[in-house]
């Protein structure tokens, strides 16, 4: 790609890709909240038991469109900031090794982002894993497409053929459907640090062997080099297809989950097979919804200031992720207000919502005053402070 093709789309942002990372944040803090309901009963996996109507539909709702979904989609629009970057580089006259060079920094920098948000803050991190994602694809950049899909094609084959098996010996010795939380209400803060420091490490590990993070990294550079969120008008026929078949396979893939205890009570080993197909087809989720917005994204000719306001946090994403993060150890941490001792489900999906909307309004006024978001600014300061 040329420099003058890089700088005429880059002088203008891709109003496609910056909804998707708005929305994104939407759906990892909805699926990170639950996880706060020490107090409440386990249910289907990570799912608290549902006691009510509205329990059952948050549920359904969030093992159809969010659980295993939101992180694909992260991996995905990852892995296309991966070629943005990429591309920006040698754009602007640096050699391959250069623009490699620059993405591991980037990479290791967000692996002690993630460091600091498990260990000194304590929220749900998946930083790390991402760094350690883009620190193993990105030697794949300089290579054809043909490479690329053949490697993907491999690792996905892998992870189809052992994830369902592990995940089922996981529930079988578990003896349970639902995993519970990490929270027993009695942490406090230097106990929780002091175990943090000895288990995060672990973290990215545990990540990367049981969820397909990285052929979702590796679609990310497919959809990156295709343009199609940057380009989306010229790929709207094609958008539309991918996302009609990302999240029919989703759904799909999600449904005999969702019945599980409702319709059927399947064994123990079962119901982690039927887990493993439930992350497996997450995947088609993760592109489905990026190629959804890119669609959204073309029906758009005058954004308002819903649009303009998503949009803002989505620039933003690195920030407004970490402080997510951050509220939901306040609010709902037994260390701090402990919300999620005394919260039902209906209770921390409207916090969870509310997080976001208090991200959405302060993102829109760093866009309005043209302020960057804080972590992206020291992510540049430190990866371009001696180029």
């Amino acid at each position: 790609m040329s420099a003058q093709q890089y700088n005429q789309t880059s002088t203008k942002r891709a109003l496609s890709l910056d909804l998707a990372r708005g929305f994104m944040l939407l759906l990892i803090v909805l699926a990170h909240a639950p996880l706060y309901l020490y107090a409440a009963e386990p249910g289907i996996m990570s799912r608290p038991k549902s006691i009510t109507f509205l329990d059952t539909f948050l549920n359904t709702f969030g093992e159809l469109f969010i659980d295993n979904r939101a992180r694909p989609l992260f991996a995905v629009l990852f892995g296309y900031g991966l070629v943005m970057i990429y591309e920006k580089q040698l754009s602007r006259g640096n050699s391959i090794k250069e623009a490699l060079k620059t993405i591991r920094k980037r990479c290791i920098y967000l692996i002690l982002f993630g460091m600091v948000l498990a260990v000194l803050i304590g929220g749900e991190d998946i930083l790390m894993a991402y760094g350690i994602a883009g620190l193993l694809v990105s030697r794949l950049l300089p290579f054809d497409n043909k490479v690329l899909i053949k490697v993907t094609t491999i690792i996905t084959l892998v992870f189809i053929l052992y994830l369902p098996f592990v995940w089922g010996s996981f529930m079988s010795e578990m003896g349970s459907y639902g995993f519970g939380t990490d929270f027993s209400g009695d942490e406090r803060y230097l106990q929780s640090l002091t175990e943090a420091l000895f288990s995060f490490a672990i973290i990215p590990v545990f990540i990367h062997f049981l969820f397909p993070v990285l052929p979702s990294v590796l679609i990310g550079i497919w959809a990156g080099r295709k343009r199609l969120l940057i380009d989306s008008q010229q790929h709207h026929q094609l958008l539309k297809k991918i996302a009609a078949i990302g999240m029919t396979i989703s759904i799909v893939g999600a449904l005999p989950l969702v019945m599980i205890d409702i319709i059927w009570k399947p064994s123990y080993f079962t119901a982690g097979t039927i887990l493993g197909v439930h992350i497996i087809t997450g995947m088609a989720a993760g592109i489905g919804y990026a190629a959804l917005f890119g669609v959204i994204g073309n029906m758009i000719k005058n954004p308002g200031w819903v649009t303009n306001s998503l949009t803002s946090l989505g620039k933003r994403s690195l920030t407004f992720y970490v402080l997510n993060e951050t509220l939901l150890v306040i609010l709902l941490s037994p260390v701090a207000l402990d919300l999620g001792g005394r919260l039902n489900n209906a209770g921390v999906t409207l916090i969870a919502i509310s997080v976001w909307v208090v991200a959405v309004t302060i993102a829109s006024i760093f866009e309005k005053f043209q302020i960057h978001g804080p972590l992206e600014r020291l992510m540049r300061r430190l990866v371009y402070r001696r180029q």
